[in-house]
């Protein structure tokens, strides 16, 4: 929670001090122009910051407690037994997925995007025997997400800056492709492909900057990315859990957008 909190000040510092360049930019030089997404047609590119909602965390650092007190219990002295040690698993699973895609400006202020995503979340430790040799554990979690985003900017009578509808909010549907999967040092599980989606996003989103026909977002938001497998946990990890395994890929996140313009409005 520390973590996210940390990057929410992060995201909020890069809009603020991006806000001032651009109405230092606009005062300079255009100081009747409006910041606004001109683009009826644009690609874009989108690194984000996750903290996904797995919760199942728990089966794997209950693996390596287990491992490390069997090494505890082959210890026959107590030099042995002081080579003994482990590391923990992280409480939280933090990645960077990275998405791009095409947006459409339907109307004023009304966007519809597809996009196409990549999400990597690798998960390591070490735990030492009573002969001080190092044993590697891990687990990852990978996930290739194509959405479909419907995005609305709020009106200028509702809430704006400098005369212009800077913020907006977005909702997603995701659908995960093959490939989606948790491998670990014990085998591999994958996800089933589901053709009516896997779960839903909602962010809230700020144009930070315009240029020419590059625009910049900062969104943050939740998502709940539910995908489940054919095969138990103990396909990934020793686990006496016989049901099909499910997890959440989804979970808070921060979002930067940057989009080029390939066909625009005319100003």
């Amino acid at each position: 929670m520390k973590n996210f909190l940390l990057a929410i000040v992060i995201f909020c510092a890069a809009i603020s001090a991006a806000s001032d360049s651009s109405i230092g930019f606009d005062s300079r030089e255009a100081s009747s122009e409006k910041s606004e997404d001109r683009s009826i047609l644009s690609f874009f590119i989108q690194p984000s910051i996750s903290f996904i909602g797995f919760d199942s965390r728990d089966k794997f650092q209950a693996q390596i407690d287990t491992i490390y007190k069997d090494f505890r219990a082959q210890a026959l002295t107590e030099a042995e037994s002081a080579y003994v040690a482990k590391q923990d698993f992280q409480n939280v699973n933090f990645c960077f997925p990275i998405t791009a895609g095409l947006q459409y400006q339907i109307r004023d202020g009304h966007f519809m995007s597809l996009g196409f995503g990549y999400i990597y979340d690798n998960e390591s430790v070490v735990v030492t025997d009573r002969k001080d040799k190092i044993h590697n554990y891990s687990y990852t979690l990978q996930g290739f997400p194509l959405y479909l985003e419907y995005r609305i900017a709020f009106p200028t009578s509702l809430i704006s800056i400098s005369n212009a509808s800077l913020f907006s909010i977005s909702v997603r549907w995701y659908w995960m492709l093959p490939g989606t999967e948790i491998y670990s040092s014990w085998g591999h599980i994958e996800a089933e492909t589901k053709p009516y989606g896997n779960g839903f996003g909602v962010s809230l989103g700020y144009l930070v900057t315009s240029w020419k026909n590059i625009n910049i977002y900062g969104d943050i938001g939740y998502s709940r990315i539910i995908v489940r497998s054919d095969e138990p946990f103990s396909g990934v990890v020793p686990d006496t859990d016989t049901d099909k395994a499910k997890w959440d890929l989804g979970g808070l996140m921060l979002q930067f957008r940057f989009s080029l313009g390939v066909i625009n409005k005319k100003k």
